[in-house]
């Protein structure tokens, strides 16, 4: 039996009693389920360019999941899910300041030709390269000169204003740690019980 069917059997005093709870509780598990700072988003995403043309997208696909809060996607995109709930849908228009920068002039090198392996010497072709530490990164061929070749450092989609079309799949609260119980105090030992008198023969 549902719960607007057991209230409606319940004495008129006992309605009263239980009605200042229910909106609380109500209100409790509604504001659980919107995008906020700590919540577990699952979302459905299709990103454009301004000129309408998708870039990538993840329909059909497993969906997205980050953390709303913990800087796991970019700043325009994490500021435009905030306060949405399950099954909203929204066009969420990125700036280059608050997606992948604008386009750093400082990220454009020259390297020899005999360096870029034969089969990248095209314009767009991308190449990874590594760090002093060791760490990979994409370069991609800028332009390419008699014995010189540019290479573009920069996020690819730096100095874009990117489009996402996103529906939100799910949201789930963030588990909290329970900090460990202290330790219980060892019981005092049980004192000891006097011996018995020997008893006269």
């Amino acid at each position: 039996m549902g719960v607007i069917q057991w209230i409606s059997i319940l004495s008129f005093a006992a309605v009263e009693l239980f009605s200042p709870a229910s909106p609380i509780a109500a209100q409790s598990t509604k504001d659980d389920k919107i995008v906020k700072d700590g919540a577990v988003v699952s979302l459905q995403y299709t990103l454009s360019g301004e000129d309408g043309k998708t870039i990538e997208s993840n329909k059909g696909h497993e969906p997205l999941k980050y953390t709303q809060g913990a800087k796991q996607i970019i700043p325009g995109l994490e500021k435009g899910l905030a306060g949405m709930k399950i099954g909203d849908e929204k066009r969420v228009k990125v700036k280059p300041e608050e997606g992948y920068g604008r386009v750093n002039e400082k990220a454009f090198q020259e390297f020899p030709k005999e360096k870029i392996p034969a089969n990248a010497l095209k314009v767009g072709a991308v190449v990874v390269a590594r760090d002093p530490q060791g760490q990979s990164f994409p370069m991609r061929v800028h332009q390419i000169k008699e014995k010189t070749v540019v290479m573009d450092m920069n996020h690819p989609m730096a100095g874009k204003t990117l489009v996402f079309d996103v529906k939100i799949l799910d949201i789930q609260t963030a588990a909290v740690a329970q900090p460990p119980k202290p330790p219980q105090p060892a019981a005092p030992p049980s004192p000891a019980k006097p011996a018995q008198p020997a008893q006269p023969k």
